[in-house]
């Protein structure tokens, strides 16, 4: 661009932007050219039927296998993690929907730029700027919030207290029994089907207590006592994690948490508790 057509642009912002859009179209011959020309994939599967091309992206599938796993968010187990996941998959949903906005934007400009000169550059900034992000952000933040909310736990009911402990670089989990209280380390026992809260501490350093298929996270921080609801919808065993590094044994600072029916939970505490 040279020097007169800076001049041009800087005197008149409006036509400037939409002058600018409309080299970015004048050059879309070019751009598809280039894509046709360098696309591995087509390039790869040349004189190949369209069948072959779609098996021969069957393999990107196993992309989704990341999707589940003993740490997974997108396997939910419980109530809380099914929320948590709920506002992942609707959070993806919007930036797809503002990728698919700018993809038919770059659309417009390659294979129609004469309509971008009837739109006045207000009406992109205007619209782009506040009427598409706002209300997708604002409608996110807002339904985060009403989730959090409810993940808190609630005073009416009447969980299961667990007292989780943490330091370098392991769990202590204690339970309160009729015998008096039962401790053990790096396995978390807990019923299926029953609120339970976690009091989550720590002896050292800040740590943060998280079992991703069942809830969010929390810290442990020493001196303070904080809380979260977890409740288990079927049997099984959950990884658990340490999820703020702390040192140099923090990536082997897991735990297990094992969810049982109610009178195998209470079989197991009980025979914690004669030990």
């Amino acid at each position: 661009m040279n020097g007169h057509c800076v001049q041009w642009m800087a005197g008149n912002g409006d036509c400037g932007v939409r002058r600018l859009l409309l080299h970015l179209g004048d050059d879309r011959v070019g751009c598809i050219a280039f894509f046709h020309l360098k696309f591995p994939f087509r390039a790869l599967t040349r004189g190949r039927s369209a069948g072959f091309r779609f098996i021969a992206l069957i393999p990107l599938l196993l992309l989704v296998s990341a999707c589940s796993g003993d740490l997974s968010t997108l396997a939910p187990a419980g109530p809380a993690s099914r929320k948590v996941a709920l506002l992942w998959w609707l959070m993806l949903g919007g930036a797809c929907a503002i990728f698919m906005l700018i993809a038919l934007l770059l659309a417009v400009v390659f294979f129609s730029p004469a309509s971008l000169a009837r739109v006045k550059t207000h009406h992109w900034l205007i619209g782009g700027g506040i009427g598409f992000p706002i209300p997708i952000l604002t409608a996110l933040v807002a339904f985060s919030f009403m989730q959090g909310e409810s993940l808190l736990p609630q005073s009416g009911s009447d969980p299961l207290r667990i007292y989780a402990v943490s330091r370098m670089w392991k769990w202590e989990f204690a339970y309160e029994t009729p015998t008096g209280e039962v401790r053990i380390s790096d396995v978390m026992h807990m019923p299926v089907g029953r609120d339970v809260i976690v009091e989550v501490t720590s002896d050292d350093v800040i740590h943060s207590f998280w079992v991703p298929r069942l809830g969010g996270k929390i810290d442990a921080i020493p001196g303070l006592s904080n809380k979260i609801a977890l409740t288990a919808d079927q049997t099984g065993t959950f990884g658990g994690i340490c999820a703020e590094y702390c040192g140099t044994g923090h990536a082997g600072m897991s735990f297990r948490v094992v969810a049982h029916t109610e009178s195998e939970f209470s079989k197991v505490i009980g025979g914690l508790g004669q030990r």
